[in-house]
């Protein structure tokens, strides 16, 4: 299966250049059919608005579509393909989920394009033009769309100190991404502060909880490791910045403790963020020379002072899209897979079968039922490991050393020195 899309939009053409591949929605139907029915074309999407003209398809031959695109409304191809953008594969799920989640629109954040998304689905289920792969992207497509609204339309003091705590983290250290960050608690407020410091990409996340399961839900989502509040004395100094917001009625970092962390840290500084009422951290932290101590009012006075609260929250919806376009590429690289892994099931079948009988046969002439299984075996046995040790025995000498390190690979062995 090959993800292909295409066209145009605000950003790379001008209306005069938009208008002339619109499709209306009365015709949209017909152009689909006509589409699909042009082999090599499988499957196949249009989103065609005001602001954009956009094909989806599952095709082996791109240029295929882009062609009939121009052919269908009566240009010349190159009239239209200095305009163009072309996305195979994973770009065009990104595409997909940033452009319903309506961080590719005119206006920033606008919800009527997941609308028109939805309608493009409806029509090319009606046009009888949506497949399994399609119809897989964009019920991905609108889940993701649903989790960032969710996530992000979100109240703007929360949202802003998650914001605010990033800023403060660039001002004091020169790059997040040579930091190393940990994350106390597993609540909504950790979660989104998370999310704000993943899109610069600290060297090392961790996330510490009461319970581990919990800390290493976030630690998956976000690529990084989990730890158990027990563990803090003992890893506090390896960390850069540090971000705390739990339930717990008392503190739960005390000034021993980060005094402790300092000294293994050579004095190197601390940024620490108390997001928790009551506070997580005791107040006397803060007088300590080496860390940067800010709390929940501190980073409210910064974000009323200005934070861009829409920008902070595309940030966070970057994240969100680029792990769930890890996540759908996994899930159609599997799908590649299928007809070479059923094949491989296949063989195995017809040769168990085909053993299995003359087994059978044997027991009724009476042969000794030890003798039996163990000719079964080894006749199996020789079968599924004549393919490998063919290929290995014929392989080129170029190709040999490679085809032995696969093999091993395949069949867990370990390779001698």
């Amino acid at each position: 299966m090959q993800l292909f899309a295409f066209g145009i939009n605000h950003q790379t053409a001008p209306l005069s250049v938009r208008e002339q591949v619109v499709f209306h929605a009365e015709t949209l139907i017909d152009a689909l059919r006509d589409l699909v029915d042009r082999r090599p074309v499988q499957e196949a999407a249009i989103i065609s608005t005001c602001n954009r003209t956009e094909v989806y398809c599952n095709t082996e031959v791109p240029r295929t579509a882009i062609d009939w695109l121009a052919g269908y409304h009566r240009v010349k191809a190159q009239q239209i393909e200095p305009y163009l953008y072309e996305l195979p594969q994973e770009r065009a799920v990104k595409h997909a989920f940033r452009v319903a989640s309506g961080l590719d629109s005119m206006v920033l954040g606008e919800p009527q394009i997941l609308g028109q998304f939805k309608q493009a689905v409806r029509t090319a289920q009606a046009a009888g033009t949506l497949g399994l792969l399609l119809n897989k992207l964009f019920q991905r497509t609108f889940a993701v769309a649903k989790t960032v609204r969710s996530e992000t339309e979100i109240g703007a003091a929360t949202v802003s100190m998650a914001a605010a705590a990033v800023g403060l983290a660039q001002r004091i250290y020169p790059s997040i991404a040579e930091q190393s960050a940990l994350f106390i608690g597993a609540g909504e407020m950790i979660e989104l502060t998370a999310t704000h410091f993943a899109a610069h990409h600290p060297r090392r996340l961790t996330f510490a909880n009461r319970t581990l399961e919990r800390a290493q839900g976030l630690a998956d989502r976000f690529l990084g490791r989990s730890i158990t509040l027990n563990d803090l004395p003992s890893q506090l100094a390896q960390y850069d910045i540090v971000v705390s917001c739990t339930a717990s009625p008392l503190p739960i970092i005390g000034k021993g403790l980060v005094e402790s962390a300092l000294k293994a840290r050579k004095h190197r500084p601390m940024l620490m963020f108390d997001l928790a009422v009551p506070r997580d951290v005791e107040a006397e932290v803060g007088a300590l020379d080496d860390v940067f101590l800010y709390a929940v009012d501190d980073l409210g006075k910064i974000a009323r002072e200005g934070m861009d609260i829409r920008e902070s929250a595309v940030a966070q919806a970057e994240v969100i899209i680029e792990n769930q376009v890890t996540d759908f590429m996994h899930w159609l690289g599997n799908r590649e897979l299928v007809p070479t892994i059923r094949a491989l099931r296949d063989s195995a079948e017809r040769a168990r079968r085909h053993e299995v009988e003359r087994a059978l046969r044997r027991l009724v002439k009476g042969d000794d039922p030890q003798m039996v299984l163990e000719s079964l075996s080894r006749a199996l046995a020789a079968k599924l490991l004549h393919a490998p040790t063919h290929a290995l025995s014929h392989a080129r000498a170029d190709d040999r050393e490679q085809l032995a390190e696969l093999i091993a690979r395949l069949y867990h062995i370990a390779r001698p020195e």
